[in-house]
């Protein structure tokens, strides 16, 4: 696969195995930069999985066995000596359900600054209303920033999660179905979020949902059992599929 100015994340012949089952088989990917790619696909088909492989929590797991190449700004991931801590601080991850630190919320933001070498208070107070503010939250919370961040709704927790991860200076933001516990009005702000962000970060988001990939997505991986079935831009995917796979799931017939 060729690699270009405009792909950021480029991942080749990766196959993921737990003894003899492929739970990913030889996956071929262009992710582009600046740009918001969803991993589209029904439960159980590789869209986590693959999520993981990118920053490397499969490594969390012993019993998974992970082989082909991952490049990022052309450098490879999977299997060199790389720091898997520098690794994870460049890709803020974003969960299903927020885990907002047993803290208040300046000390989760504060958190994630700190890991990103900036201890001054006066810069702290600065750069933590800058990610607030980033995540759109800055208003409802400037003044309890130092209450309980598990007081907040799961709208708001999930949002400070976003800023906090936002506060370690990634450059790719990974989004394992973002939204998914969130009421309506709470994922629209998280998507609205994204559609601005993607301005400054790569952001590559997993979800199920062919209506929320419609609204937000520039780029599509689709994925069924494991394999890439199609990858193009939105636009293309979703006017003109090219399997009766992706036409079958585009027109709700399985999810």
């Amino acid at each position: 696969m060729v690699n270009d100015n405009n792909t950021k994340i480029r991942i080749e012949n990766v196959s993921v195995m737990v003894g003899q089952i492929y739970l990913l088989k030889d996956i071929n990917i262009n992710i582009p930069r600046n740009k918001l790619t969803v991993l589209l696909g029904p439960s159980g088909c590789g869209k986590t999985t693959l999520l993981k492989t990118m920053n490397r929590l499969t490594d969390m797991y012993p019993e998974m066995k992970v082989t082909g190449n991952i490049y990022i700004n052309e450098q490879e991931i999977l299997h060199s000596n790389i720091d898997i801590t520098e690794l994870r601080r460049r890709m803020g991850l974003l969960s299903q359900r927020p885990y907002p630190l047993p803290m208040s919320i300046y000390r989760n933001i504060a958190f994630g600054l700190r890991l990103s070498g900036r201890r001054k208070k006066n810069i702290l107070a600065k750069r933590i209303e800058h990610h607030l503010k980033q995540a759109s939250l800055w208003d409802e919370v400037k003044d309890r920033l130092h209450d309980p961040a598990s007081g907040l709704s799961i709208g708001q927790q999930q949002r400070m999660c976003l800023a906090r991860g936002l506060a370690v200076d990634p450059d790719i933001i990974l989004a394992d179905e973002p939204t998914s516990a969130l009421d309506p009005v709470s994922s629209q702000q998280i998507e609205q979020k994204f559609c601005e962000l993607k301005k400054s970060y790569t952001i590559v988001m997993v979800t199920h949902s062919i209506h929320q990939a419609r609204r937000i997505a520039d780029h599509v991986v689709f994925l069924y059992n494991g394999e890439v079935i199609e990858q193009d831009s939105a636009e293309v995917f979703f006017k003109s599929p090219k399997s009766d796979i992706a036409k079958a799931f585009q027109q709700g017939l399985f999810e």
